[in-house]
């Protein structure tokens, strides 16, 4: 039974009786039920198998995410991409419905492979084929995975500024009640014509200091706020505690207040030193609103720069202002252990190419180098011009990449990463984004030292 079934498949049908008769008695039939896994992402690859009957879908994970890449149904080869690379799995194969298979050894495959040169043919066909739907799939899922690092960095970006401006503003609505009531008391005083004046100066003056505030060293600021406390208590000022702070801020002293204490009656004095301070406060916080919706406004700036929103697919792009897209994207990954230094050339010039493209190859080197300092060290950003070529290297300080793996990481789905944390592609599509702009991408990597140097012309070539 198993040589009529092997004998009916494409991959075996050129083999000569004899050798058609060696492999039926040399595969081993397997069962498996519904839900199992046959092979698992990560295991050795020792073997291949043929799927008789059954459904069986092939997963592959991603940003922790399982995707299915592909399903394989009676007559179709699974596993033997693992056995010519000798490499470990690259997928988890699972069984939709119960099932049975004829599994080939590593032995068995190769030895096949030196006897058949049609089995050689067919295999080749399977590999290309899968290579190719393999690498659509999950192109599509790294573009995903990159939606998500955007999505995230914004979120992030976005939170601080958000929630800065939510507590001013419920502040600043306590705070308007408080003086709206001050203003009222000030209205119920006896003021003559140059106190009411004073008081329209004041509040001119208090627009001016709510925008710049006064900073202080720690130790200096303290004692400021001593001295005017003790001289509005002095002066039989309600609060003085808490509204020293707030004038030493405001640019207030002991000398400015004595003016105050000149002008105006104490009990004057009590209700005007109140309404400054609350003033104030009103201003600051209005301006802390304005600050964060500017800050906000800034994050979207660059988030549609960074995406190239409404611009054509080509343009003359400005690296500089690229990588610092970039790195607002991936600031919620560089906590206070990240050190970046840029050596930026001041007279690089624009260049000529897709924009979203190559943030997406800043964003993939970045991200990598960050990962590899796992929180702690320095990422150097270097731009130079050698024309008619521009280059941006991305340099981090962590432990490098081994020799034996250098000369690899630009290959499809090479990765060494746990399975489920990365493709593998990143620096793939990297690699093909910069020579679809008639680039070259290099790394150099020793312990303490890896350099990404991205080369680019200034000009794309015309045909």
């Amino acid at each position: 039974m198993n040589r009529d079934f092997l004998k009916s498949q494409a991959l075996f049908s050129g083999l000569a009786e004899p050798d058609l008769d060696w492999l039926a008695g040399q595969v081993q039939p397997v069962s498996i039920r519904s839900g199992e896994t046959l092979l698992a992402e990560g295991e050795p690859g020792d073997a291949a198998y043929i799927v008789m009957e059954g459904e069986f879908e092939i997963v592959k994970k991603s940003d922790q995410r399982d995707i299915v890449i592909a399903v394989r149904e009676p007559g179709a080869v699974i596993g033997e991409m693992a056995l010519i690379d000798d490499t470990p799995r690259n997928a988890t194969v699972r069984a939709v419905k119960d099932g049975r298979l004829l599994k080939i050894s590593d032995r068995t495959f190769f030895q096949l492979l030196e006897n058949s040169a049609s089995a050689v043919l067919a295999i080749l066909r399977t590999v290309s084929g899968r290579l190719r739907q393999n690498e659509a799939m999950l192109r599509q899922s790294e573009k995903m995975a990159a939606l998500g690092t955007l999505s995230a960095g914004l979120a992030h970006e976005l939170n601080n500024p958000a929630a800065a401006a939510r507590r001013s503003a419920a502040q600043l609505k306590e705070t308007l009640n408080e003086w709206q009531q001050l203003n009222s008391d000030l209205d119920q005083l006896t003021l003559d014509e140059s106190q009411r004046q004073k008081l329209v100066k004041l509040r001119g003056e208090m627009v001016v200091s709510g925008r710049k505030e006064t900073s202080f060293d720690p130790l200096l600021q303290s004692e400021l706020e001593s001295g005017v406390q003790t001289w509005l208590e002095e002066r039989g000022v309600q609060s003085a505690w808490e509204i020293s702070p707030i004038l030493v801020t405001a640019g207030f002293n002991t000398g400015s207040l004595q003016e105050l204490c000149q002008a105006y009656t104490p009990r004057q004095l009590n209700v005007v030193t109140k309404w400054l301070a609350v003033g104030y406060t009103v201003h600051a916080l209005i301006d802390e609103v304005a600050m964060s919706a500017q800050r906000i406004s800034e994050i979207v700036k660059s988030v549609k720069e960074y995406s190239y929103l409404d611009q054509a697919p080509l343009q003359q792009v400005d690296i500089h202002e690229s990588l610092e897209n970039t790195l607002v994207i991936l600031r919620h990954k560089t906590g206070d252990g990240i050190q970046i230094r840029k050596e930026f050339a001041p007279d690089l010039p624009n260049i000529e190419a897709y924009g979203s493209d190559l943030n997406q190859v800043w964003t993939n080197i970045l991200d990598n180098a960050l990962d590899a300092l796992n929180g702690k060290g320095e990422i150097v950003l270097r731009t130079y011009t050698k024309k008619p070529f521009v280059y941006v290297e991305i340099q981090d300080d962590g432990q490098g990449i081994p020799l034996e793996i250098q000369k690899r990481i630009f290959e499809p789905f090479f990765t060494t990463k746990p399975p489920g944390v990365g493709t593998g592609l990143g620096l793939h599509i990297s690699y093909t984004i910069i020579h679809k702009h008639y680039g070259e991408i290099r790394v150099t990597s020793r312990p303490g030292e890896t350099c990404f140097q991205v080369k680019l012309p200034i000009q794309l070539p015309r045909a």
